[in-house]
């Protein structure tokens, strides 16, 4: 029987290069858009310049959905929708996300959480930060990444309309018949 070399010898030359994905030359496709605040455990960037605002939405608070309704049919659902900013944000793990930051109501007044969101918006747009509700403090918290060396994120090549569309393919109220109306109206 004759010894083989241990092709195990030497990991150094069995790890993937940190490109693998490049290399292999294939290209990841963006189909999922998740619209929710950052969690508790997740640093975020924001990106400076990608963002709608305002939108109206309906958050379907027992589903977990946001659903975004189009201004000619603000009307028609009055208590229903509030106004939002919709920021683009990416986690350490390049997921691409909407934060939705609620707007001050008619009255123009902020309330200390939608304060504390707005500022923890602005502030992710230059460092890596997350948020944790403090309901003694009526606020979220805002924490900035200690590590100073963590990488820019690689923003998707997508057209922010076409993140939106992806966003909201499944939940755009395109009509007064849509499901999420008849249901807000107790008619289904």
């Amino acid at each position: 029987m004759t010894d083989k070399p241990n092709p195990f010898a030497n990991l150094a030359n069995l790890r993937l290069d940190q490109n693998y994905i490049e290399a292999a030359g294939v290209k990841k496709l963006l189909r999922t858009v998740p619209v929710r605040k950052p969690g508790r455990q997740e640093f975020v960037r924001v990106h400076p310049a990608l963002r709608l605002a305002p939108a109206a939405l309906i958050e379907l608070k027992d589903d977990r959905e946001v659903y975004f309704v189009p201004p000619p049919l603000v009307p028609e659902l009055d208590g229903e929708y509030h106004a939002a900013a919709l920021f683009l944000t990416i986690n350490r793990q390049n997921v691409v996300s909407l934060w939705p930051v609620r707007l001050p109501g008619p009255d123009g007044r902020h309330s200390d959480w939608q304060r504390s969101a707005m500022d923890a918006a602005a502030a992710a747009e230059r460092r890596w930060v997350k948020i944790r509700a403090n309901m003694n403090l009526g606020a979220y918290e805002i924490f900035e990444a200690l590590n100073t060396n963590i990488p820019e994120p690689v923003w998707p090549e997508e057209a922010f309309e076409e993140i939106l569309r992806i966003a909201f393919q499944d939940r755009f109220v395109d009509s007064i018949d849509h499901p999420v109306v008849k249901r807000l109206r107790g008619e289904s």
